[in-house]
């Protein structure tokens, strides 16, 4: 029989919003526990450790992943405010062509070829910088990390991040003065799109040696989870709509972290999912919460009878 993991996002999301009466009933009988340490990289077993996204992604790009280390520059749209920046959309969000890769990278190229690390596109929304093995990097945070948030808490070269940090900050500014004059930005806002005004700096590393997961397959809409299960050699997908019943060997894991509503949340994942363990279809399922919080649900919890009912996922 099947098995199933579902990554949601941190319970807090869904506020107080109230669990349906079985779906309630269900978690409250369900095996709980707590898991330390970052939710997505929990999925694989990565040697040496990290999560070197800009590597993982460049290898399913383009196959070139092992030739040094790779850092992912996406383009990005930040918006000045009376604090500093927002980070307000990078990568997929900008609706980017081939187009807008040939316009801007020739402007953006001497910048960081100077530098010594060569900027190219192989896909609209994913451009990398190919670095020598042994650069020394600043930590750099992920743009979901930063997304709706003052950019310039989450770049590096602050108090006490050292040299390496201000020399990538002092790069980003520089790109930013290119983006902001080039007349492809002008073209792009009398189209309705938003400028490409920033490059968003994140996921450096070398390929990993060795990736495993314990997962059949990995369904997610995030291109760098899916990256790392081709890299693991598992099969990859992207997220369904809701949750049915499929045929298959192994442990399925879907990546909902996405999330915001719980009652399209339960309509379409949970709810179907209990009836399936009812029914006998799925063997286990497991809910693991980005903060740590993770229910183990079987058909033999049913018996339960003494254990009090959650109202919601706060419960």
């Amino acid at each position: 029989m099947n098995r199933i993991s579902l990554l949601l996002p941190e319970r807090e999301r869904f506020g107080g919003q109230r669990l349906s009466e079985d779906i309630g009933r269900r978690l409250g009988r369900a095996e709980r526990s707590v898991e330390a340490g970052d939710q997505a990289a929990r999925v694989f077993d990565i040697l040496p450790r990290g999560w070197p996204v800009a590597a993982v992604s460049r290898q399913r790009d383009v196959g070139d992943g092992a030739h040094g280390a790779w850092l992912r520059a996406d383009p990005a749209y930040v918006r000045p405010d009376i604090n500093g920046a927002r980070l307000l959309a990078y990568g997929d969000a900008l609706a980017l062509s081939e187009r807008d890769s040939a316009a801007l990278l020739p402007a953006l190229r001497p910048l960081f070829g100077d530098a010594g690390f060569p900027l190219d596109a192989p896909v609209p929304t994913r451009w990398y910088l190919s670095l020598p093995r042994e650069t020394r990097l600043p930590r750099f945070a992920s743009p979901e990390q930063a997304l709706g948030e003052d950019m310039f808490q989450h770049l590096p070269g602050g108090e006490g991040e050292g040299s390496e940090g201000r020399r990538w900050r002092a790069l980003l500014s520089e790109a930013q003065v290119v983006l902001h004059n080039h007349p492809h930005n002008a073209q792009r806002i009398a189209a309705g799109l938003a400028p490409i005004n920033s490059l968003w700096f994140w996921g450096a590393g070398v390929l990993p040696d060795h990736v495993r997961t314990a997962y059949a397959q990995v369904l997610s809409d995030d291109e760098a989870l899916t990256a790392f299960g081709a890299q693991a050699g598992i099969a990859v997908g992207a997220l369904p709509k809701q949750w049915t019943a499929s045929e298959g060997e192994g442990e399925a894991l879907f990546d909902l972290r996405a999330a915001r509503d719980l009652t399209p949340l339960q309509r379409d994942w949970l709810e179907p999912i209990a009836r399936a363990l009812d029914a006998g279809a799925l063997e286990r399922v497991t809910l693991a919460f980005a903060d740590g919080e993770r229910f183990e649900l079987a058909r033999s919890q049913r018996w339960r009878f003494w254990r009090k009912p959650l109202r919601s996922l706060l419960d």
